[in-house]
């Protein structure tokens, strides 16, 4: 038994980060062949945001039931469904013959993507005790970091030599990798009598969700009358209202918000909707500076996405002795400020700043997002019980897409407003539009820091110090 838990653990954080650099490779390459979609396609990179937008929201809504889904039919079974249905998805993306195709089909890889990620992050939850939960997750994030490392490189490669459709069939032999995987070393944990299903809070909670992002992903697009978005606004509010008035009148909520009532994890999870609002944005815009701001070639924008990329994974080696030696509350609070600046920094940058300014630039996004998500992520878990990771997990990851497809929108939205109209072939007014953009984004990075005051100097010990602080 020993034998095969040790076997479990040594290969566990592969199959979840093989399924995760799936995942980032194809979110990374989406990100920087949007503007030859758009030009292939005849539409315009910015009303692309849907492709980047319907996927992360499809995730959101339908991060909620995957929780249920691995209770009810076994981890390892969601899991390997999701992966393929994913890599299905990726094909039919390729094969896309205009934009309205290409959104529907990013919308079940999004909801494949809702039960392939929280599964996995359950299983690790569940499987490593809270001293080694730090050190699991950070071995998961490396392998999958190269997703972001490899994926604007070769999605510029690609799409330079070849066509944006080549893109998405990278994630075939990926795809066909996690499964084998999974087969042979994902636990299927599994609950022989598990709670009925929330179908009203389900309904509640994703027709909330649906509309509130429909409107930010249309608002400007389509010619609705203030007082109809107004309205529809307030419907939408109304609706995620009721869900949390719903969800503490049933024995078995989809999302069991009295978790929040756990200092560190509603710290970490609500502090983080805000400064994911603020980073959520930048993967999306920043190919869009690079390519039709400054008008570099498609390869070139892809090598300046690598530093980021590079100084994550560098960042994950020194994220556990940071958070030992200086704690979470302090470790939060001035990386957030820092993050902030370091978005700020993107709005000095135009046709005449120098490569390796911009590359450094990178790489400081890069450290500075790689050890805030680490923080906030692992100390999210600190004080959760055993019984609760699952629903723990789902509610976190839930929170945590709806988050960034709200800042992508938002940054999308900034950028149109102050583009006034212009053609977005004028490159000085998609440059200094996407100032204002970077702008807004730092200022909810900055404001986000307020939640981690709340913090006290010994929260999230039990994770950082391992299990001698926990007892």
């Amino acid at each position: 038994m020993a034998t095969s838990e040790s076997t479990t653990k040594r290969y566990l954080p592969w199959v979840v980060a093989t399924a995760l650099f799936m995942e980032q490779l194809d979110s990374t390459i989406v990100n920087t062949g949007i503007p030859a979609m758009a030009a292939s396609l005849g539409v315009t990179p910015l009303s692309l945001k849907a492709v980047v937008s319907s996927y992360i929201l499809a995730l959101a809504v339908s991060i909620p039931i995957s929780g249920w889904l691995a209770e009810r039919y076994g981890s390892r079974r969601v899991f390997m469904f999701a992966v393929g249905l994913f890599t299905v998805s990726s094909v039919l993306c390729g094969l896309a013959v205009n934009a309205t195709m290409l959104i529907a089909a990013r919308v079940p890889q999004g909801i494949a993507a809702a039960m392939m990620m929280p599964v996995g992050r359950m299983v690790i939850v569940r499987t490593f005790s809270k001293g080694e939960l730090l050190q699991a997750m950070n071995f998961v994030i490396i392998p999958a970091l190269l997703g972001p490392l490899l994926g604007p490189t070769v999605g510029g490669l690609i799409v330079h030599w070849a066509s944006w459709r080549e893109i998405f069939f990278v994630n075939v032999p990926v795809g066909l990798a996690a499964m084998w995987f999974a087969s042979k070393h994902m636990p299927n944990y599994q609950n022989d009598t598990p709670p009925p299903l929330d179908v009203r809070g389900l309904l509640l909670f994703a027709s909330g969700a649906g509309l509130l992002s429909w409107l930010l992903e249309v608002f400007g697009e389509i010619s609705l009358s203030n007082e109809t978005v107004a309205m529809l606004v307030a419907v939408s509010l109304g609706l995620l209202a009721a869900y949390g008035w719903h969800a503490k009148r049933v024995p078995h909520p989809l999302l069991r918000l009295s978790l929040f009532s756990t200092r560190t994890f509603r710290v970490g999870v609500l502090g983080g909707f805000v400064t994911r609002l603020g980073v959520g944005g930048m993967p999306f815009l920043l190919p869009l500076l690079y390519q039709l701001g400054l008008g570099l070639p498609v390869w070139q924008s892809g090598l300046l996405m690598m530093p980021a990329a590079v100084a994550a994974m560098a960042m994950k080696a020194l994220a556990a002795p940071m958070l030992r030696r200086f704690g979470y509350r302090r470790v939060l609070i001035v990386n957030t400020l820092l993050v902030g600046c370091a978005i700020a920094s993107y709005a000095m940058v135009d046709a005449g700043t120098p490569l390796w300014a911009i590359v450094g630039l990178g790489l400081a996004l890069g450290l500075f997002n790689s050890l805030q998500f680490s923080s906030m992520n692992s100390m999210a878990y600190a004080d959760i019980d055993a019984a609760d990771t699952a629903m723990a997990s789902t509610l976190a990851s839930t929170l945590q897409q709806m988050s960034m497809s709200f800042g992508l929108a938002f940054g999308s939205l900034i950028t149109a407003y102050f583009l006034e109209g212009l053609p977005q072939s004028d490159r000085l007014a998609v440059t200094a539009s996407l100032h204002h953009a970077f702008i807004a984004l730092a200022v909810l990075t900055v404001v986000s820091s307020a939640a981690f005051w709340t913090l006290r100097p010994e929260d999230g010990e039990s994770v950082s110090k391992g299990s001698a602080a926990a007892s």
